[in-house]
């Protein structure tokens, strides 16, 4: 259970040295200090060299023997992309887990580290990785830049308030630029990033890095570059070099005082007040640091990871809160302290075939071991931890227990992912995290014999994944899938496939997320009066319907906006959330199309009641009336959700890649060279009519393009459009009629 004797990471710097670069941990301490646990993330766009970059990191930290490709040609793929999907189709789809260890400074430290998915369809995945980590390590393709992923990535970061590093990868790839992408990052996530490190050769030519801040260069040498040579910079390189240190000794006095001072005072300052004012900056998230390699060319991974330990958070330097469970207003500091009650967080579950459902836990306070008794605040449920595990991608082993601080993961437990645990004693829940809608639907069925399979199937996907949804219509006995693309729905329906083995499962056309709205103000007066032997009903309700401005739009959340403006009795008050209820529930199915209805306000500003015959019911459904009577009032229309669109492709098929976008009718938004033979369009397309898209991509580029997409906002579909879509509605209701 120890570690292996403690290799130095730096040697003295001379030509001829070299520096050990690889140390093998072989098993992470059981209780790591907690100044020394780095909880991070890898995160980026698709095919930016995440997964890759893991690959080295396991490797240098003696995880693992050898290094496998993505895709790899011996097949047997990378290790963190362990679902046999993942590895055919070369991309990540769940977030997979580990740990290792790394020394740095004299210090072991222990790293729980999580490698995303980069597609937009697994969102999800991101959020949730991001909601527990301390650091994340944010990826750059050296000739991409800065894409529509990354551009999501830095909004959840920003989210949740995540420190990170920046890491400029392919470099070793033709047309690789990295002061390029150093622009993009300034201008398109608006951050405040220096590079530590510029890179020694371009291209092919591309050998090793030269350190900013130490002014020496290294170079990565012998098997898959595990010995690092620090030698001195090439002269050529000094001046740009030093104009660079400049650059960063200045910035840093600008976002640090504590360094200003030292700055103005001091004229040599030392790499250890440097090292200092890059972690406080980035703590603070004012500052980034950009380090620079080419992860398949096994270069620059060891400067990464020692960065993660110098300038990234350890638990004790982020302030976690929960909310009282009691009064959810109310919130409540957690502290980093083994002593104190204990409170988890299940961030994500996933079906093991040896060890059953794991459920991944962050650890805010307290201390847990094999055998406690926890209780899930979500439903009130008290449970033993029978197995305490560390995952290494899926690969399981037992610990005896874990602290504050710590990733673990439980195995056998049954709960959703999301709930908070405790033991009983802190009565609190950990805030939940942000869910986007689904924005595409999907009808499925599945034989007679394969129905206990497939049912049991659609339960563990709604459980592994939040953005997943199942519906039943009652009309049409129709199970509808919903989630986040095309892509998403696919690998779900594949998965059913080749996991639970239905082999009848059929799908039908994908449908698109349609929303209404209103486009004016329309007062509404309606009162519901029914007499039948016995006690009647009587509702009134007066107010008006209005459309939600712009600049109120919250995310494009679903249902309406209920505002109570009543100013005397004439309602009485306990009849206000049965109004409330009525018009919430009516305008689930809008009278154009039966979609929901988004940004809509109703506001309630009088009424009247009867003090024998009105009832909560009678008040329901005068909502419901007042909705259908005067909803044409307020103009309504079909919105339709508008995606945003990336297409990368080699330039020589600029037309007709153009052609495939407009066609579709997508606005163009931008052009752009991403380098020298290869460019990128960004357009803003309907949903409804990229369906497919990727296959007319690839035969009209050769096979070489590629695209991405994700979810702009809503927006009004043209008149004809709505037209079919209302027509379509009227024949199905009229059909169910008779």
């Amino acid at each position: 259970e120890g570690f292996a004797a403690p290799c130095s990471l730096w040697a003295p710097a001379s030509a001829a040295a070299f520096a050990p670069a690889r140390c093998f941990a072989a098993a992470a301490p059981a209780n790591p200090e907690i100044v020394h646990i780095r909880n991070f993330g890898i995160s980026a766009h698709i095919d930016s060299g995440k997964t890759t970059l893991t690959e080295r990191v396991l490797f240098y930290t003696g995880k693992i023997k050898e290094i496998h490709e993505v895709r790899g040609k011996d097949g047997v793929g990378a290790k963190m992309d362990s679902m046999e999907l993942e590895r055919e189709k070369g991309i990540t789809i769940a977030s997979a887990a580990t740990f290792c260890a790394w020394r740095c400074n004299e210090n072991e430290h222990h790293m729980n580290l999580i490698d995303t998915p980069g597609h937009v369809d697994f969102t999800i995945e991101v959020e949730r990785a991001l909601r527990v980590l301390d650091g994340a390590v944010m990826i750059c393709c050296g000739v991409g830049g800065v894409q529509s992923q990354t551009i999501t990535v830095d909004r959840q970061m920003k989210r949740y308030g995540v420190p990170r590093i920046i890491f400029i990868n392919k470099l070793d790839r033709y047309g690789a630029d990295p002061f390029h992408v150093l622009g993009q990052v300034r201008k398109k996530l608006g951050l405040t990033v220096v590079p530590v490190q510029i890179p020694i050769g371009e291209e092919d030519n591309f050998v090793g890095v030269a350190d900013v801040i130490t002014r020496k260069a290294r170079y990565y040498e012998g098997e898959s570059g595990m010995t690092r040579r620090i030698a001195e910079i090439p002269a050529a390189m000094q001046p740009r070099v030093e104009e660079l240190r400049t650059e960063l000794l200045e910035t840093l006095a600008d976002v640090d005082d504590e360094f200003a001072e030292i700055f103005l005072e001091s004229e040599d300052i030392s790499e250890e007040a440097i090292h200092a004012a890059i972690r406080r900056s980035t703590l603070a998230l004012k500052f980034c640091p950009m380090l620079m390699g080419s992860a398949y060319k096994n270069k620059g991974v060891q400067d990464l990871l020692d960065a993660v330990c110098r300038y990234l958070p350890s638990p004790l330097d982020r302030s976690n809160k929960a909310l009282d469970a009691e009064d959810e207003s109310q919130e409540v500091q957690l502290e980093m302290d083994p002593t104190k009650p204990f409170v988890g967080y299940a961030f994500k579950i996933q079906d093991h075939p040896q060890a059953g459902q794991v459920t991944y836990m962050r650890i805010y306070q307290g201390r847990l071991s094999k055998g406690d008794s926890i209780t899930n605040m979500m439903n009130e449920k008290k449970l033993s931890v029978k197995r305490l595990v560390r995952m290494h991608s899926n690969e399981v082993k037992d610990v005896p227990h874990a602290q504050a601080g710590d990733i673990i993961a439980l195995a056998g437990v049954e709960c959703e992912s999301g709930a908070t645990f405790t033991d009983g004693r802190a009565k609190v829940t950990c805030s939940s995290m942000y869910v986007p809608e689904p924005v595409m639907s999907l009808a499925v069925s599945a034989g007679r014999e394969d129905q206990p399979r497939f049912q049991k199937a659609l339960r563990r996907f709604q459980r592994e994944d939040p953005t997943f949804r199942v519906e039943v219509k009652q009309d049409t006995n129709e199970t509808i899938i919903s989630g986040m693309g095309e892509l998403h729905l696919d690998i779900y329906c594949e998965r059913m496939r080749r996991e639970f083995r239905c082999e009848s499962l059929q799908t039908g056309e994908p449908k698109v997320n349609y929303r209404e709205t209103i486009t004016q103000k329309a007062p509404y007066d309606y009162l519901h009066k029914r007499q039948s032997g016995g006690r009647g009903q009587y509702g009134k309700v007066i107010g008006y319907f209005e459309p939600v401005p712009d600049e109120d739009q919250d995310d494009n959340k679903e249902g309406i906006q209920f505002v109570n403006k009543l100013s005397g009795q004439e309602i009485p008050p306990n009849f206000v959330p049965s109004i409330e209820k009525g018009f919430r529930a009516i305008t689930e199915r809008g009278l154009l199309t039966g979609n929901p209805l988004i940004h809509t306000r109703v506001v309630l500003e009088d009424g009247q009641a009867h003090e024998v015959d009105s009832s909560a019911e009678a008040f329901q459904a005068a909502a419901a009336g007042a909705f259908e009577t005067f909803y044409q009032d307020a103009a309504p229309c079909v919105l339709e959700p508008l995606m945003a669109v990336e297409v990368t492709f080699p330039a020589e098929f600029q037309s007709q890649t153009m052609q495939t976008v407009s066609s579709r009718e997508g606005a163009i938004q931008a052009t752009s060279a991403v380098s020298s033979d290869t460019s990128m369009v960004e357009a803003i397309v309907p949903l409804r009519r990229m369906f497919g898209y990727s296959s007319e991509l690839r035969s009209v580029t050769q096979g070489q393009g590629e695209f991405s997409m994700e979810f702009k906002t809503y927006a009004p579909m043209p008149a004809e459009k709505q037209e079919e879509l209302m027509s379509e509605y009227r024949k199905r209701l009229h059909a169910e009629r008779k």
